[in-house]
């Protein structure tokens, strides 16, 4: 009798997907990236910070979008076994990629807006240009501060011998909801940005 429910209660409980933390065949190509973006704001590139500003927003946008209007709801409907299988293929992909968006994005952008001149409080972009500032600088806060650690947690305890699947399963909703966040706030910063490039 012990021996069935045992046997049972393992048959119900999920599998574990081995798995990384990060993907190191990843680290060289981020390196890399890192490297274009210090030479481009270096020699005052304006067409590779240009580059690096609209593909670092570019994907940052796409990314927290397609996360919580794509993937949310999937994540939601799948089986805690395929959820974590899931997980752990996604998860430590986007543990390389946000950090390397953000700092695209925010790095490139400051250079852009410092060579038109939109820094300068006499400039009529100016105005938009802080409300971007705060809009960018709490998504920045919000993918740094609470995306990457949610991310990393979930990582951390999927590793271990016997993971809490309840914890995962409340750490995957943080992710998903401060994803969510930083999506629509995504969607203001698309207004800004295409209001100053206009002006």
């Amino acid at each position: 009798m012990v021996v069935i429910v045992e046997e049972s209660r393992s048959a119900l409980a999920p599998t574990r997907p081995t798995m990384r933390i990060a993907p190191v065949a990843a680290l060289p190509f981020v390196g890399l990236v890192l490297i274009g973006m210090i030479v481009a704001i270096a020699t005052n590139s304006a067409w590779a910070l240009d580059f690096y500003h609209v593909v670092g927003g570019g994907l940052w946008t796409a990314l927290d979008l397609f996360l919580v209007v794509v993937l949310g709801p999937i994540m939601g409907s799948m089986s805690i076994p395929a959820r974590m299988e899931f997980s752990s293929r996604l998860m430590p992909k986007l543990l390389v990629i946000m950090p390397t968006v953000v700092t695209m994005t925010l790095g490139s952008g400051f250079q852009i807006a410092r060579h038109a001149g939109n820094l300068a409080a006499s400039s009529p972009n100016h105005d938009w240009l802080v409300v971007s500032y705060v809009v960018v600088g709490v998504m920045a806060t919000v993918s740094l501060g609470l995306l990457e650690p949610a991310n990393l947690a979930v990582l951390f305890e999927m590793r271990r011998p016997e993971p809490n699947y309840a914890r995962i399963g409340r750490l995957m909703k943080i992710f998903m909801y401060t994803a969510g966040v930083t999506g629509l706030m995504q969607i203001a910063t698309l207004v800004i940005m295409t209001k100053i490039s206009s002006g």
